[in-house]
Formats: C-alpha cells, structure tokens, sequence
C-alpha cells in the first residue's frame, strides 16, 4: 500500500501532544508554523499580538544576532529562565535552519536544565563554602604557627611541627641576656596599670626588633624581665658579639626614649656565655624555655649591674674583648659560683653604638 502523506493537521495534533518544548517558525517573519503545546506554555504570546514572532516570547534572545547566525546556516542558542505553573525554569534554547516542504523554516527546541542548573549551583555553592572554610582553615593554621613562633624559635617550631615533639638539646656555644628594670615594683604601684602595661609592651616590642636584627632569640619576658639568647637552636659562631650589641643597641634605644619622658626606664643588663640545654616545656601550653647554671649566672650578672649598665663574665669577656671596650670591673663574690671577674660593656670597637 502506497505511503499516505501525513496531513498538516496531524502533525499538528503530534506536536500539541508532545512534551519537548519545540516549534517550527518561517525563517523570514519568525512567526510559529508549528509549535508544541509545551513550548506555547512556556513561550507564550502577547495577547495583544497573538501571531506575533516568536523572538519576542524568548527572553534574552538576540533576533538580529539569531536571525544572522541561521541564515549563514550557523546554530544559535541562548540560556533563559521563565516562569511556568508557577515554577522557574532553566532552558537552553537552540535555533537551526532547516527546509519544510520547501519553505525556509527554523527549528527551535528547548531542553529543560533546570536540575542541571540547580546542581552547578550547589556545586559552585560547595565549593564555594569549601574555598572559604579553606581560607578560613589557612588563616587559623597562620594565625597558631605566629603564636608558636612567639614562644620558641622557628627550628624548634619546624621540628615540633615535622615530628610532633621535641627532644631537649644541649648547646655548649650559646650567650644568654636578662635584663630588667630598676624600681619597676614600685612603678607598678604608683602608676595608672593601663600606662604602665603600654609602655612595657613598646619597649619590649622595640627590644624585640633589635633581637631579631642581630640573629638572636627572645626566649621569654617574666614582668618586667627580659632574656634572649644566641647560639640556639641554630648555632652561632659570633654569639657572645651578637648578644653585646643587642645589649649596647637596648641601652641606647632607652637613652633616647628617656631623653623624652619624665620618668626614665632604667635598665641593667647581665650576659654570659656557656652551655645551656633548651626543651619544650608544658604540655597543653607550650613554653621553650633553657636551662642550666649559665641561666642563672646571667641573672646574678644583671642583678649585680648598676642602672643602665651591661655586665659580662669572663667567658663572654673571652670572646668580645677584640671587638668591644669593656671595663675590668675586677672580682665579685657571685651567690652560687663564687668568685667571678667581671666586666663592663662600654662600645663596639667598629660601630660606635
């Protein structure tokens, strides 16, 4: 039986039952020849103009563009959203030339992305929260290693960091510094706290600056007392030099700071070189921290110094005494090491401080 040719009509009843979102337009006029019921539910016409092209039922479409590209034989398509039943959908619409019964027509399907859409969405969302929680991890992670890094030197910190723990370790070449402030007891009484706490955290933030200047550690600060060291954990072969010119840099910096205040900050200053051992210590509060009677001969050296006065023993006299001027201060009973030759720092020998 000879093929029967399929009439307009039911073709357009086909089109009316489909689902797709589709529509055959005259490619001069793009006026509808055919469309699904779907596609006039989402693309619906202008009651005003109900044979009117469908280029202005498309949101975002670009006719002069769109009628370009297809008359070259070339796709367009366009992503839109529009309100059907109430819902928002997502749409890509694709335009393509095409021949019906030889009338020049283009076929415009729409696919529905709105799940896809929806998904990209909460993909860009996650990964978006992932970035930042990450940004925000970064910053935590930044934020505890610059704590670290003010309660032990960085070596120390990489080793805790690599290997979770610290095993202690002696130094035979380190130099140690205390210094503190003479009357600071009664400072603290009779001064506003506010004022007094301020001034000691710039002079301790200035002293720190000078440390890192010259290699060495600020190892800790106990109220008004201040100790650094050098030779540790890194070694150091002009450590007792180091040291000396922080002390000589700490007094000047609070010679020129007195110049401007009322009442002076006076300090006195005790160095001396010799084996020490450095741990962490603590365990939910991490303090390096070093140990041995080196410590403690440089606080007995700086609690014998006069105000703004820089004592050294022997051992740092050893080592300096061709780079610095110092005093011969002659022979001390020292509390816990006996009698002990001791020395005063007046200059550096190359930079007159």
């Amino acid at each position: 039986m000879p093929d029967e040719p399929v009439s307009e009509a039911l073709v357009r009843d086909l089109l009316r039952s489909m689902k797709a979102i589709f529509a055959v337009v005259d490619a001069q006029t793009w006026e509808p020849v055919l469309e699904s019921a779907r596609f006039f539910e989402v693309f619906p016409p202008d009651p005003a103009d109900p044979d009117g092209p469908v280029t202005s039922r498309i949101p975002a479409m670009d006719a002069d563009r769109a009628a370009d590209r297809v008359g070259r034989g070339r796709p367009y398509s366009v992503d839109v959203e529009v309100k059907a039943s109430s819902r928002t959908l997502s749409l890509s619409v694709a335009f393509s030339a095409a021949e019906l019964d030889g009338r020049q027509v283009v076929i415009i399907e729409a696919a529905d992305v709105t799940k896809a859409k929806q998904n990209e969405y909460m993909l860009d969302s996650y990964s978006k929260m992932a970035e930042k929680n990450s940004r925000e991890l970064q910053r935590e992670k930044e934020r505890a290693e610059k704590l670290l890094l003010n309660i032990m030197p960085r070596a120390v910190f990489e080793e805790m960091k690599d290997f979770g723990s610290v095993s202690p370790q002696r130094f035979d070449e380190a130099t140690i510094l205390m210094l503190d402030f003479v009357n600071f007891t009664e400072m603290a009484v009779s001064r506003n706290p506010g004022e007094l706490v301020s001034e000691l955290n710039d002079i301790f933030s200035a002293f720190d600056r000078i440390v890192e200047l010259f290699g060495c550690e600020r190892m800790k600060t106990i109220g008004d007392a201040y100790m650094a060291v050098a030779g540790l954990p890194e070694p150091n072969d002009e450590h007792a030099q180091s040291v000396a010119r922080v002390a000589l840099r700490m007094r000047r910096y609070l010679q020129k700071r007195n110049e401007s205040r009322a009442e002076p900050w006076l300090g006195r200053i005790g160095i001396h070189s010799g084996p020490v051992v450095g741990s962490i210590v603590g365990v939910q509060k991490y303090v390096y921290d070093i140990f041995g009677p080196g410590v403690n001969l440089a606080a007995r050296m700086e609690a014998q110094a006069d105000p703004m006065q820089i004592l050294v023993t022997q051992a740092t006299y050893d080592r300096i005494s061709k780079d610095f001027t110092c005093s011969d201060l002659g022979e001390r009973e020292v509390k816990g090491f006996g009698v002990q030759r001791v020395y005063s720092v007046d200059s550096e020998w190359k930079h007159h401080i």
